[in-house]
């Protein structure tokens, strides 16, 4: 066969293939209704514009504690201070009781008083342990907590150059076995009750030093905290 005759036949068989595949699309159109179409491509289009479906936000429980305290007892947080701006927090029940917000917290040793009958604040007081003699003003303070007290005690900046031994004795014999460990800028927090005792599970006391080689900022340690569910007084 001559090479003409071959290219001539070659574009006879495209051109008859050609209109083969229009005429099938023409009649696959017909075959289907124009309203299948739309409603098809309008269906894909929805799926892509809508929205994402969002887990909801976590409920925050009191004193943004992970998880809520059980019936019948007393939410607590205790934040020591952190280097120059990060103030020491006592949280009772999701009120802060001691704060940079409250504006009653102060370099040295600060005490909350609480109520564990009612669970209302006594007192709230801070004693400069780095100038002043304020060791004695606060042992007088912490004695004269009443009975069914709760005391809340955390740090902010120095808590240890001015504590005496009185001061020293009375905190111990309240519980603490820190105490006497507690160092110039120590970040401390305590807890403990007068004339009753506290669930021996319950965190009460943290402490962390200040050393230069490993401290969050500089001149002062991580801050340290506890936190828990105090058991209400049975009615």
């Amino acid at each position: 066969m001559r090479r003409g005759t071959a290219g001539t036949l070659k574009t006879a068989f495209f051109f008859f293939a050609s209109i083969c595949a229009w005429y099938s699309g023409y009649l696959l159109a017909e075959l289907i209704p124009e309203v299948s179409l739309t409603s098809a491509v309008y269906s894909i289009r929805s799926i892509s514009e809508k929205p994402l479906l969002k887990a909801p936000a976590p409920k925050r429980q009191k004193c943004d504690h992970w998880t809520p305290c059980p019936l019948n007892t007393y939410a607590y947080r205790l934040l020591s201070g952190g280097g120059k701006f990060k103030y020491a927090k006592i949280c009772f029940e999701d009120e802060l009781l001691m704060g940079e917000k409250t504006r009653n917290v102060g370099r040295g040793i600060n005490i909350a008083v609480v109520n564990y009958m009612t669970g209302k604040v006594i007192a709230t007081r801070h004693f400069d342990m780095f100038e002043g003699d304020n060791s004695g003003p606060m042992t007088n303070f912490i004695q004269s907590a009443p009975p069914k007290s709760l005391l809340f005690m955390v740090t902010q900046d120095d808590g240890a150059s001015r504590l005496k031994e009185d001061a020293k004795k009375v905190i111990e014999a309240l519980g603490s076995k820190q105490i006497r460990n507690i160092r110039f800028r120590s970040s401390w927090v305590f807890l403990t009750a007068k004339g009753f005792e506290l669930p021996a599970e319950i965190q009460r006391e943290n402490i962390n030093h200040s050393e230069s080689a490993r401290n969050r900022y500089s001149g002062w340690p991580a801050e340290v905290q506890i936190e828990g569910c105090i058991p209400k007084q049975p009615s």
